[in-house]
């Protein structure tokens, strides 16, 4: 089983073994150096690697580690964010635009499957989005107008596939869903196969530009925290969202979402299906070497702002009992994933950088058709220096935040450090009460601290400033881990960071002797 940025084990996790390979590449130049191994990463470096680049991969853990490993795999020519929105900020001919995007990414799910044989239970399948209510009604009627106008095919249907309530339906064909972590490893094996290269535990701590002297070309180098650096001439960052700081983190929420697959006493709905509350619950089925799993997700809310994250569990589960006949819980798990301010995710060069740095963010809930958009997309741009997309998910679409470079500055300049060696184990135990297995943050003397204590009783003790933004993290007891509420960066019970944007542990404070 691979790992994955939780506690809680996923039902991808499962499906597959470690990449096979030898974790190394040589120093030298190469075309394309991408960061990050999830969906993006890989299918971009699969991409570009058959269109005659060499391509280096770095992960800072494993192959599908991040959000790739926690989806659910909805893939969705039906958006999180409505075509009613979408055609309010870039109009019709836009969001045409869109729809056309996404329905190209599916396409090309589809044929990479059939070309690399990528055994990933991929399946074409309707989905129902359906309204409870009068308001919900309303709301599903400006929906079918807003996908008459952008070409989306849609009907009202008088069925849905499950056994919940509602007033009114609507049917979108030609939807899909498949297992993801076993159709990246089989995309990721194909690379491999085809001269790419793959790291894995190896962060990119940061990267500079200087111009090759024998070439006299400007190309960038990347350092990593294995002391290795590696030559290329363009860079993308495909980590979900982009490390260090940037604009684009003022401009994406991160949030959390909460899923289970179950095992059901009586039929499996095929479809994928969707409620209208906010937020919304998702529904559909996965068959997994023969056997089926019904996932349900939602409970969604912005990351480090939800005080009892278990309790988010607690209500899907109660939901599920409440419609289906479940028999077992086979697994629980939470993932993350970033609000763009628009609606549209955030693709094209990294605002603020240099040429040739690209980045892909802020993809919402339709991850996975969005990573292929991406796909598409960078390709087009790295290789012919134009695409169809690059206006309409162009990062740098967005205004410039007023004061942004003082507020980084002020931020840093205000956080007081709490120095190692200033308190003791039995100071904090009696200040601090905790259970086996919890966290918390507590103030000391006027500076606060983070603490978890293990099964066994051990305090692991940190800064709780987060090293992004200075932000202070909130305990996160369904993962155990510790979240940023203001730009989603999380982190290991040691401090080890998790997700971005942060690219430095939290600090660890020692303890002094009794």
């Amino acid at each position: 089983m691979i790992k994955r940025d939780g506690a809680m084990p996923s039902l991808w996790q499962q499906t597959v073994e470690p990449l096979p390979f030898n974790n190394e590449a040589p120093a030298g130049n190469y075309d394309v150096v991408i960061v990050g191994a999830g969906i993006t990463g890989i299918s971009l470096a699969l991409r570009l690697q058959t269109a005659g680049l060499q391509c280096l991969v770095l992960e800072a853990h494993n192959c599908c580690f991040g959000t790739t490993g926690g989806t659910t795999a909805h893939l969705n020519t039906m958006l999180d964010t409505p075509y009613t929105t979408i055609i309010k900020h870039v109009g019709e001919d836009g969001a045409k635009l869109v729809a056309q995007s996404v329905k190209e990414a599916i396409h090309h799910i589809e044929k990479n499957i059939e070309t690399y044989q990528a055994d990933c239970g991929f399946e074409r399948t309707a989905a129902y989005l359906f309204a409870q209510n009068v308001q919900q009604e309303k709301e599903l009627q400006d929906i079918v107008t807003a996908c008459e106008k952008v070409s989306v095919p849609v009907h009202y249907s008088n069925n849905i596939p499950l056994n919940i309530p509602f007033t009114k339906a609507i049917e979108i064909p030609a939807q899909a869903k498949f297992s993801p972590v076993q159709y990246v490893y089989g995309l990721a094996k194909a690379f491999i196969a085809a001269g790419g290269r793959i790291i894995e535990q190896t962060a990119v701590t940061g990267y500079t530009h200087r111009t090759d002297e024998v070439v006299q070309q400007e190309i960038i180098e990347v350092q990593t925290d294995a002391g290795y650096s590696y030559v290329t001439n363009k860079l993308v960052f495909a980590t979900h969202i982009p490390p260090g700081v940037n604009v684009l983190h003022m401009r994406c929420a991160p949030y959390r979402s909460y899923a289970m697959a179950v095992k059901l006493n009586g039929p499996y709905p095929d479809e994928l299906c969707y409620d209208m509350y906010d937020p919304y619950h998702y529904y559909r089925t996965q068959l997994i070497d023969g056997e089926p799993y019904f996932i349900i997700g939602g409970e969604d809310h912005k990351t480090g702002h939800e005080d009892n994250t278990a309790a988010c569990f607690n209500k899907l589960e109660a939901h599920a009992k409440k419609y289906f006949n479940v028999e077992s819980i086979t697994h629980k798990w939470s993932s993350q994933y970033y609000e763009p301010a628009d609606g549209l995710p955030y693709i094209g060069e990294l605002p603020g950088a240099r040429p040739n740095v690209y980045v892909a963010t802020g993809y919402g809930g339709n991850g996975m058709v969005y990573s292929q958009v991406a796909t598409i997309l960078l390709t087009d741009l790295i290789t012919t220096g134009a695409s169809a997309y690059a206006s309409l998910y162009n990062p740098n679409r967005i205004a410039p935040v007023a004061g942004f470079a003082n507020f980084i500055k002020e931020n840093a300049d205000v956080i007081k450090n709490l120095v190692s060696g200033l308190v003791t184990r039995t100071q904090l135990e009696s200040l601090s009460g905790l259970a086996h297995n919890e966290g918390r943050v507590v103030v000391f003397e006027g500076h606060k601290i983070a603490m978890y204590k293990d099964g066994n009783g051990n305090l692991h003790v940190l800064n709780p400033t987060c090293t992004h933004l200075k932000c202070s993290v909130s305990w996160n007891a369904a993962e155990l881990s510790w979240d940023c509420p203001c730009h989603g960066a999380r982190y290991s019970i040691d401090g080890v960071v998790l997700n971005g944007p942060a690219n430095m542990d939290l600090k660890k404070i020692e303890l002094k002797n009794d």
